[in-house]
């Protein structure tokens, strides 16, 4: 039907959006209701399903107000949703824990640590697919069988939470292959769960269910769940994916050569590859599209510039006033370096790195010191594009930002110039929105692939392109900002025994 809809969902940590798509790719409504992350404890982040589907369901009745006759319209229905949070459900359907631990939940840090030292990365890399890591659902459910016996015990089926929320909907119950490939207990050879680090972590491999693709049909709108949510019975629901994998498909990156830069607080260097780069620093995440995505997060992206500003102007300046002043300096802030480790780093073996910055002399000034912040997470990220790139064999030909690094046209300056590659600014912010409709449009038969909906929807406003002198500048850099790195490594254990 030419007036036909796509209903997309995403359950997101601070809130759940429900957005009403038309055929070309344009969100036409798009309605959020907030709710409550709960911290029992120091590190903890917990949140209800149940809060989940109340705000699901009121957004969904928001959104189709918005539309005339919209709940006729909409021909799928498609979710995406934050990942890693654990949820764990009975024989009957009924949640064994009223609360999940977060994909920002630390409790697991004395698990990840233990299977650390009990295993050597090439022992299970290939088998995981990942390096281990607190946020990976294997360890949360490894803390709650030895925290919440009863409830590991009465679980019969573990799912994420976008996958809760597709069950409220049809009464079906999966995981996507996005999802699954971040658990640490998929093989991503074989696309289905490992046995083998079922075993090393000491879990039941019954309570795992099928994982589907994310463009796969799941089920329909239940009769109950049209009641509750005013949705047609009978509507198509995919099965749908993570909301970062289905962000990244909505910015355009889904296919090997393309890579991907969000930074907010951190800074994710995601690149396209047609399979796991298998590495201490690198993550993989399945994509909706059967592609993966290699990723390194730099745990101090924005960041940075906030602490800039609360360091040097006591949260005085605005971030267009720092971001003015920097453009003073000229490229490479006369060779003034920031390491950009205020926080740590999150994988490989210098987690306790520090930042610093080197080289000051009496000529630098304040304009300096905040370009050399803005170039040292660029330098960063370079280090971490490079490495991918090098791993995979092939070349990234663009790059696509968004999130809030997306609005500072000097720092998109600085990061095209050190990539020496030309960024991408998608048109339309909201990314898990348009990957989601992208996913039902397929769904439809209304193209062949995942790729070809995304190439039908996704819109760049405009391209950054590398400045030539600022490009060869960083690239002498660059090489000292690898050498600083490797050399500070040293210092950490020192420091952190002062």
């Amino acid at each position: 039907m030419s007036d036909a809809l796509y209903l997309a969902i995403d359950v997101g940590t601070g809130s759940v959006r429900a957005a009403l798509v038309d055929r070309t790719g344009r969100p036409i409504a798009i309605r959020a209701f907030e709710h409550e992350q709960i911290v029992p404890e120091y590190g903890w982040s917990e949140q209800r399903p149940a809060d989940w589907w109340a705000g699901v369901t009121r957004a969904i009745r928001t959104v189709l107000d918005d539309a005339p006759d919209a709940a006729r319209r909409i021909a799928a229905v498609c979710g995406c949703g934050q990942m890693h949070g654990t949820v764990l459900l009975d024989a009957n359907g009924q949640l064994t824990r009223d609360t999940v631990p977060l994909w920002n939940d630390k409790r697991t840090m004395g698990h990840v640590a233990a299977f650390e030292r009990r295993f050597g990365l090439d022992e299970f890399i290939a088998e995981s697919g990942n390096p281990p890591a607190p946020p990976w659902p294997g360890f949360k459910l490894q803390w709650i069988r030895d925290n919440d016996p009863e409830a590991y015990r009465r679980a019969a089926a573990v799912l994420m939470p976008k996958d809760y929320v597709n069950y409220r909907l049809t009464g079906e119950i999966t995981m996507d292959r996005t999802e699954a490939a971040c658990s640490f207990m998929m093989n991503p050879r074989t696309g289905d769960w490992s046995q083998s680090m079922c075993d090393r972590l000491g879990l039941d491999r019954d309570k795992l269910t099928t994982i589907r693709d994310p463009a796969e049909v799941l089920g329909v709108v239940s009769a109950e769940a049209a009641r509750e949510t005013g949705l047609r019975a009978g509507t198509p629901v995919l099965v749908g994916g993570g909301d970062y994998p289905v962000a990244l498909l909505g910015s355009g990156v889904c296919r090997p050569g393309l890579g991907s830069d969000v930074t907010g607080t951190s800074c994710i260097i995601t690149v396209v590859a047609d399979k796991p780069l298998l590495a201490p620093e690198i993550s993989n995440v399945g994509t909706p599209e059967g592609n993966w995505g290699a990723f390194i997060l730099l745990e101090t992206g924005g960041d940075a510039m906030r602490w800039a500003r609360r360091a040097f102007h006591e949260n005085g300046w605005s971030y267009e006033a720092i971001a003015a002043k920097a453009a003073e300096a000229q490229a490479g802030a006369q060779r003034l370096f920031f390491m950009p480790y205020l926080v740590g780093e999150r994988f490989g073996e210098h987690r306790n790195a520090r930042a610093q910055f080197f080289g000051i002399t009496a000529e630098h000034g304040l304009a300096h010191l905040h370009r050399a912040v803005l170039e040292g997470v660029a330098f960063g990220a370079t280090r971490h594009l490079h490495l991918m790139e090098d791993i995979s064999g092939r070349k990234v030909e663009r790059v696509v930002a968004s999130s809030g690094g997306a609005k500072s046209e000097l720092w998109l300056k600085i990061k095209a110039s050190a990539y020496n590659i030309p960024i991408l600014l998608p048109a339309e912010p909201e990314c898990g929105v348009i990957g989601a409709a992208a996913l039902a449009a397929t769904a439809e038969g209304r193209f062949s692939s995942v790729e070809d909906a995304a190439t039908a929807f996704v819109r760049h406003e405009r391209e950054i392109l590398p400045d030539p002198a600022w490009a060869e500048t960083y690239a002498r850099m660059q090489p000292f900002f690898e050498k600083l790195y490797r050399h500070s490594q040293a210092l950490y254990d020192d420091l952190d025994r002062l």
